[in-house]
């Protein structure tokens, strides 16, 4: 009978896989297939809820903890049913054991986001403020876990409870503040590298605080169990200091910039932490803690790191790292805080908290002669948590420091502090408002005087772009003159959903200085290739990078534009030119931003159809020997044309030829018909006409320069006379032609950000290797004819 007992109380482990429901049994029965149903109905949630979430400019993390509380007894797991079908009390060990093994190895990204240089680098206004973000929340936890012992947590280890809940109260996650940084576009602000710096200082001492608990924590009765603890522990830090950090960066030296990195490297590494976690499990801290600090000692210079990251991370965060928040949810039940005493608890420990981190944070700020805008936005800015805050809970709940109640309130604490943010710090410091909308006076190439500097934004995707971008920066120069062109090259680089896109914040700089510091060697190629050009021109290169959504990259090339006041924002097709001369589609959201920069840009915007301008390298300046034909139909976007090609012209190694293609008119009689609409038209045709004679007049004093017109009746004529100029290296064409030969080309741009002519000039029926730049000038009145939903068929 004893033994019956015994089976009934231990049910027997979950074999691994199933015969089929054809042999007749339940694939829910086997640990497999219901590990394949758990991870596919986490992902279907969460990925639903952060879609649904994200107009709200919410982070991930936001969608993944409510998630995983509907997944549990809080909400579905109400329904017994579905709890013993979908998560089984037996299956909960392998739920726990995946979710903790792409734990461990997101610690290591979050360490490896972590640059040990910039805490060293911390000022004292930055130390004061994480300082005063950490202690008095701290306090306050503490003097909060008081009365939770005398009400809803009584009998729990007194100590242990006292540090897991100041640490609970005075953390900051540091990847979840800077993914709600870059969605507000504050990265690269003072206010949020403050926060930036001050959340890593943070970071640090939470994870030390979080030891020091679990060390408490355990079950030895001896209290020299706790001291052995944290000995071995910072043992092991020096150990691993001593030992991984010189291994580690001998890979990295070994790791070359446009090589693949050895898998032998990648290999080790990702060995190297799970034996750190193995280790720091087996003194009693955590299997995350030996992650984590395997990550920070990884050097973030070079490739090393990021293969690491290109190796793990869209795995890790993607399919693992949501079965954590899905056994969060399952260890929470909203249903435990019942009465008003429970539900005054929650008031409390939620005002206590936030109340903690903002005045703390806010008060610091002020004391250190931070204006009041930016003290209260860091105050809610350090006031975010999310997946440490987790960690910290649920390793109190494992160690039965925390019970169902407590854990429940402190979770929704955590889910309410990170929720509010994003809203309250977009409306107490929204960049639009901060920058405001300063105006400036050279917002076009065409001016009056033509002897005032020229300005210019040259965008680029990646490095395929650089050299015709070099190349017609090279050509833009004119005839040299000292200041005469400035040039901001601006990197725009995707902010993904992956974690790791924080990296790249270790790169930038405020925008507007160049991102590579000159006491500091920096092998990044596409700041060498800016540098070399710079010392072998006369050209001012001030290279930029830009950290956003593709959805929202317009705003900073628009806000860079305007504060940078450039008269020409130059941006890339959307296609790239293959081998065999054909283009084809990078990204179609390429052409979105392209679309969306036309029609905000608050200057000129040219866009470059590459199609290798000048060679696939830098040409000198003596070797420079290009030609440049202006196809003028008339309006303002070919006036701008025609004034960029006429700056170029002034290059000693450009040639330049001005068509004007006019419409052929049919006489009858004595009568012309010609097609002009008010006084607009007319205006408009006098300007042309100004512009062209005042290139003439330079005509016989500079042999580079050429001007012919042509006379056409039709689009098949137009064809004929590109075809005939195909050899040249370089189109420059306005993007809507306007005049009396509008009416031929008006409806025959498939590309609408190319407009009609650009459209020909890379269309299949046009045999030619040249590169185009289409041409808008700046107008008060944005362009109409672009779709709100862009067309897929260009």
């Amino acid at each position: 009978m004893a033994s019956n007992v015994t089976q009934h109380a231990c049910p027997s482990p979950m074999k691994a896989t199933s015969n089929g429901v054809f042999q007749g049994e339940n694939p829910l029965d086997f640990a497999l297939p219901l590990i394949i149903l758990q991870i596919c109905l986490v992902l279907v949630l969460t990925r639903a809820l952060a879609f649904i979430l994200k107009p709200l400019k919410q982070p991930r993390v936001i969608a993944e903890i409510i998630g995983g509380i509907l997944l549990g007894p809080s909400v579905l797991g109400r329904n017994k049913a579905y709890l013993s079908a979908v998560f089984p009390p037996r299956s909960l060990t392998v739920l726990d054991t995946l979710a903790n093994i792409g734990l461990i190895f997101f610690l290591f990204l979050v360490g490896l986001e972590l640059d040990p240089k910039s805490l060293s680098r911390t000022g004292k206004r930055i130390l004061s403020i994480a300082l005063a973000g950490i202690t008095i929340p701290f306090a306050l936890g503490i003097g909060s876990s008081f009365i939770l012992r005398n009400t809803i947590s009584k009998g729990v280890n007194g100590p242990p409870f006292l540090i897991f809940m100041g640490v609970a109260f005075s953390i900051t996650a540091f990847p979840v503040l800077a993914r709600i940084l870059a969605e507000l576009k504050l990265l690269t602000t003072d206010v949020g590298k403050m926060a930036m710096s001050a959340a890593a200082v943070n970071d640090v001492a939470a994870w030390i605080l979080l030891a020091l608990a679990i060390a408490l924590s355990g079950t030895g009765h001896s209290p020299l169990v706790a001291l052995w603890v944290l000995f071995c522990g910072c043992g092991f830090v020096a150990g691993a200091i001593l030992i991984f950090r010189p291994i580690f960066s001998w890979m990295a030296r070994r790791s070359h910039e446009g090589e693949p990195v050895d898998e032998t490297y990648i290999c080790a590494t990702l060995a190297a932490v799970l034996a750190a976690g193995f280790v720091t499990d087996t003194i009693g801290i955590h299997a995350l803690f030996g992650a984590f600090v395997l990550g920070v000692l990884v050097p973030k210079e070079g490739p090393f790191a990021d293969a690491l990251v290109e190796k793990v991370e869209d795995l890790v965060s993607g399919l693992f790292l949501p079965l954590y928040f899905a056994s969060s949810g399952l260890k929470t039940n909203v249903a435990t805080i019942q009465g008003v005493q429970s539900w005054g608890l929650l008031v409390l420990v939620i005002f206590t908290a936030c109340f903690g981190k903002i005045v703390g944070t806010i008060v610091v700020s002020r004391a250190c002669k931070v204006p009041w805008r930016e003290s209260f936005t860091l105050g809610f800015l350090m006031n975010s948590k999310g997946l440490v805050e987790l960690i910290v809970l649920n390793i109190g709940k494992d160690r039965k420091v925390l019970n169902d109640q407590t854990f429940a309130i402190m979770v929704l604490m955590a889910l309410f502090t990170t929720f509010i943010t994003t809203p309250i710090v977009m409306i107490i410091y929204k960049p639009s408002k901060r920058e405001g909308s300063a105006d400036y006076k050279n917002k076009t190439i065409e001016r009056k005087d033509t002897g005032t500097q020229l300005r210019i934004l040259a965008c680029f995707h990646s490095t395929k772009n650089i050299p015709t971008m070099i190349n017609l920066i090279e050509a833009s120069r004119g005839s040299g003159r000292e200041e005469a062109l400035c040039v901001y090259a601006l990197h725009l680089t995707e902010l993904s959903e992956r974690s790791s896109a924080i990296l790249m914040v270790h790169k930038a700089r405020k925008n507007g200085l160049p991102f590579w510091n000159k006491g500091r060697k920096d092998s990044d190629h596409i700041v060498v290739a800016f540098k070399a050009f710079q010392q072998l021109s006369h050209v001012s290169v001030r290279p930029m990078t830009s950290i956003s959504a593709l959805s929202n990259m317009h705003e900073d090339i628009c806000e860079s534009a305007k504060r940078k006041r450039v008269a020409m924002v130059i941006i890339p097709f959307h296609k790239h030119q293959r081998v065999d001369g054909v283009l084809e589609t990078i990204r179609t959201d390429f052409r979105w931003v392209n679309q969306r920069v036309l029609q905000h840009a608050p200057c000129s915007v040219g866009i470059l159809v590459d199609r290798g301008f000048g060679g696939i390298t830098h040409v000198s300046a003596s070797d420079v020997s290009s030609s440049i034909t202006v196809l003028f139909f008339g309006g303002s976007d070919d006036r701008e044309a025609l004034a960029y090609a006429v700056r170029i012209a002034e290059h000693p190694g450009i040639n330049l030829k001005v068509i004007r293609i006019l419409m052929q008119l049919e006489q009858v009689g004595e009568i012309a018909v010609v097609d002009i609409n008010g006084d607009f038209n007319a205006e408009s045709r006098l300007l042309d006409d100004k512009a062209l004679a005042d290139f003439h007049q330079k005509i016989p004093t500079d042999a580079s320069l050429q001007y012919e017109v042509r006379l056409v009746r039709n689009s098949a004529e137009i064809v004929a006379i590109v075809q005939e100029l195909s050899r040249c290296n370089l189109f420059l064409v306005g993007r809507t032609p306007a005049g009396v030969v509008e009416p031929i080309v008006k409806g025959r741009s498939d590309c609408p950000e190319l407009g009609p002519i650009g459209s020909l000039l890379t269309s299949p029926n046009v045999s030619t290797t040249a590169s185009v730049l289409v041409v808008q000038q700046y107008s008060t009145k944005p362009p109409l004819d672009l779709p709100v939903f862009p067309e897929i068929n260009c």
